[in-house]
């Protein structure tokens, strides 16, 4: 017991319930002290996240030497196939159960959140795409330069970063996500618009299961090792997602909890959960198509066109990988595509996005869950399982990542 109390997972549940109680019983003059609070946490969280993706990704792409190319062209296009597949997989749950559903349509108005009294912003040093392609460039030029200079320099970079990441970041997570749910309590999305839209939201948390078993089980198949090995060591971190909304401040805890693992292959989870982790949003990419699809229904009268929402698909895969790993970012990325495709007036915009809100943190929670799966299937393709065709066994190659 002593031992679960003083878990991470423990920590964010008590966050969770502390954070939902301070909002229901707050006025707006403690609230004004609990905003600026997340925002400050917020923006810290934020401006990790480049360092996180230089930290991990361009040491794990020196470590990969010769098969970088090939890492990342599979890597995507098993993100790209997971999202367009997760989107069709969605789309024919809508045709054949939205007809059937009774859906209100009055969201419930809450309070507003009072205005902070002060502002605390810490910019990133650079946009998390800028860091990303930085990663990869930087890696792939230390490759081919043969430089040992820069590759001992970004192990030590590797080193630094997961000390902040274990030390300070993990550490503030809790406070974060109740500050979080607080402000969320507060606004009155927890007790008026879950249950207007409860129906449509279990369906899509199943959906997310589904689709997460599948991953797993495709996953477990090309690595040839039992799936629940990585699955099992991922509830902090769904957990964290939960909280945190966002892929992007969830990957401390990723990497982390991946590192656990023994059928991952090292060098290949330290660079494939960083990219998922912005690439791979087949939680959202599920969730906004059926969701396109209730608004459609509760505000036009009818469903989409097949034709129509083929082309979505489609477009929404492209469209999630570019997508910042941040609360909402797949919905806002794809806004774009939701006026021009589905022809959403305002209306349907706001409705889209007030919904989408309303089970972000699960969407977000199944993208950092499937990006293991992700994990597992590049490990097996590339043959980088501990102890098989060749390679040591992983009491022999773990890093520091899981100490």
């Amino acid at each position: 017991m002593k031992k679960f109390t003083q878990s991470l997972v423990f920590k964010l549940l008590l966050g969770i319930i502390i954070g939902i109680v301070i909002g229901l019983v707050s006025n707006e003059t403690f609230m004004t002290i609990i905003v600026p609070i997340r925002n400050i946490l917020s923006s810290f969280i934020t401006y990790m996240v480049p360092l996180i993706i230089l930290g991990f990704i361009t040491p794990a792409i020196v470590s990969l030497k010769e098969d970088i190319g090939k890492v990342l062209g599979v890597t995507l296009l098993i993100c790209y196939i997971s999202s367009v597949g997760a989107a069709v997989f969605s789309m024919v749950s809508g045709y054949t159960i939205i007809p059937h559903l009774d859906i209100a349509n009055n969201v419930g108005a809450g309070r507003k959140l009072p205005e902070s009294p002060f502002e605390l912003t810490i910019d990133p040093i650079f946009p998390t795409m800028t860091a990303l392609i930085t990663a990869i460039l930087v890696g792939i030029a230390t490759l081919s330069t043969k430089s040992t200079t820069w590759e001992n320099l970004l192990k030590e970079l590797n080193n630094i970063v997961m000390w902040i990441v274990e030390k300070i970041v993990i550490t503030l997570l809790p406070i974060y996500i109740a500050t979080t749910f607080a402000t969320l309590a507060y606004e009155g999305a927890i007790l008026h618009e879950l249950p207007i839209f409860l129906k449509i939201i279990i369906i899509v948390i199943i959906g997310h299961y589904i689709w997460l078993a599948l991953l797993y089980a495709i996953g477990g198949a090309l690595s040839k090792t039992n799936p629940f090995e990585v699955l099992k060591h991922y509830l902090p971190a769904y957990v964290t997602a939960l909280g945190t909304m966002s892929s992007a401040a969830t990957l401390p805890v990723s990497l982390r909890q991946a590192g656990r693992a023994k059928t991952l292959g090292p060098k290949i989870r330290d660079f494939v959960i960083p990219i998922c982790s912005n690439t791979h949003l087949c939680g959202s990419v599920l969730t906004e198509t059926f969701f396109v699809m209730t608004v459609s229904k509760i505000l036009y009268g009818q469903l989409p066109a097949l034709s129509t929402m083929i082309t979505f698909a489609c477009l929404l895969g492209i469209f999630a990988i570019a997508a910042p790993g941040v609360p909402g970012g797949t919905v806002v990325a794809s806004l774009g595509l939701i006026i021009s495709v589905l022809g959403f007036d305002e209306s349907g915009t706001a409705l889209m996005l007030s919904i989408f809100a309303l089970q972000d943190s699960f969407g977000t929670a199944c993208n950092i869950t499937g990006d293991g799966a992700i994990a597992l299937m590049v490990t097996g393709i590339f043959k980088k399982v501990p102890g098989r065709n060749g390679n040591p066994p992983y009491e022999e190659i773990k890093d520091d990542i899981i100490e």
